[in-house]
């Protein structure tokens, strides 16, 4: 994989560890030969950053692309704000946007709150609603994929209600996750993957015993897809499938519900899963953890998620 050496890379809630964990994955890939990455944020938060992790001379030497500054009355270390939330989607945004001139290969976002953001007033389900909405895509076209400790997962459906999430699951929409993994899993240097279907219900069903969702959704999602000559076998219970990785990996599993795919990377890497939004137009990775408020100015986040997403990116292994 050649990678994607152009990164736009945006601060996250700026209220959060986000802007300390931006200084400190610089710090950390300053000399990578080939790779340039641009910061997208507000000045001033990033100069705030850059005294707690006293990181001023990286700041100094990065290129930043500034988006508005908070009010005074909003900047404040682990504070759950409207103007953060805003603040984190419109940095995302220009980032997204400079992507899609042709100025980046891809998007790294910093972790963003989504309380914070839902008190601005904005629809937000996660980065991957805002770069369909972006590209003008369907939102239920792009999808989140986690990887870490070994995994790479695809979610069918996200954050929203088991009883949504159901409605909503069609045999369609299993297969256009999956083949955005598939695509996503290519471009990560997979050139075959091996795919493993989550079932709905416990034990995939065992048939109909446990319900009609299988035999109705998942079940022909996978005879569609092995009619692509993609490899994929009938669906399984999650836990089976998992507990099995270490004696029959697969490449990658898809997930029908949010926690079906959340549990075991999180359990894996807590706090080092890239979550990968793809099948849309514009590549773009994020952490799989939040903006951690609790410790947001106190110096001791870890920027390790936020690298192993830009390297990921970037196909520095």
């Amino acid at each position: 994989m050649t990678g994607a050496r152009r990164i736009a890379l945006s601060v996250g809630d700026p209220n959060g560890i986000g802007p300390e964990i931006v200084l400190k994955a610089l710090q950390a890939l300053e000399g990578e030969p080939g790779l340039h990455v641009a910061v997208f944020g507000p000045r001033e938060v990033l100069a705030r950053a850059a005294e707690v992790t006293g990181l001023g001379e990286v700041l100094a030497r990065a290129e930043l692309r500034p988006t508005p500054d908070l009010p005074a009355s909003s900047a404040r270390f682990g504070e759950v704000n409207a103007a953060a939330g805003e603040s984190a989607v419109a940095s995302a945004t220009a980032a997204i946007e400079a992507c899609r001139r042709g100025e980046f290969d891809a998007v790294v976002a910093g972790p963003h709150h989504e309380t914070a953001i839902a008190q601005a007033g904005i629809r937000f389900n996660g980065y991957a609603s805002l770069l369909a909405r972006l590209c003008g895509q369907p939102e239920d076209r792009v999808f989140l994929m986690l990887v870490g400790g070994g995994l790479r997962i695809v979610h069918a459906t996200l954050h929203e209600s088991v009883a949504t999430a159901l409605g909503r699951l069609t045999p369609e929409l299993v297969v256009a996750a999956t083949e955005a993994g598939v695509r996503a899993c290519r471009a990560l240097g997979v050139e075959r993957p091996r795919v493993a279907l989550f079932g709905i219900n416990p034990h995939a069903s065992e048939g109909t015993l446990f319900g009609p969702e299988d035999a109705r959704c998942t079940v022909p999602a996978a005879r569609r897809l092995r009619e692509q000559g993609l490899d994929v076998a009938d669906p399984q219970g999650a836990d089976v499938l998992l507990a099995d990785h270490a004696r029959r990996p697969h490449d990658l599993y898809v997930a029908m519900l949010h926690d079906q795919g959340h549990i075991p990377i999180k359990l894996l890497a807590p706090q080092g899963a890239s979550a990968v939004s793809i099948g849309g137009e514009v590549l773009l990775a994020s952490t799989g953890h939040g903006s951690a408020m609790d410790i947001a100015g106190t110096g001791q986040a870890r920027p390790d998620a936020l690298l192993r997403s830009l390297r990921l990116l970037a196909g520095i292994s």
